[in-house]
């Protein structure tokens, strides 16, 4: 097959919640990811834009999950994933992850 397209995302950033559990083959990592952007508002003012992530990342080859907590800086790449799904009270929802093809702990 030859696809033409390109799905990459690059992040570095404070870990928020995690959550690590077993799945099928590997254990699985759902966190959220804080990254913050410098801009400069139209006063001349440095603001900063902070943008929380959803991560999910399969332990593997290039996928450490050891020190994966709340406050550590991770730096990883992947793809953007978005799915649909109905809610409890019926109302279709739309959550967009990045899935970690690599992913390590930098600081600590």
């Amino acid at each position: 097959m030859n696809f033409n397209s390109i799905n990459r995302v690059e992040l570095q950033g404070r870990v928020g919640t995690v959550r690590i559990s077993p799945g099928i083959g590997s254990i699985v990592a759902n966190f959220s990811l804080l990254t913050e952007y410098p801009i400069v508002s139209a006063e001349g003012r440095c603001l900063v834009e902070s943008t929380w992530h959803n991560v999910a990342a399969f332990e593997g080859d290039e996928v450490y999950l050891e020190g994966l907590t709340r406050g550590v800086m991770v730096h990883l790449t992947g793809r953007l994933r978005t799915a649909k799904y109905t809610s409890v009270d019926g109302t279709e929802k739309t959550f967009t992850e990045v899935i970690a093809d690599s992913l390590k702990v930098i600081e600590e």
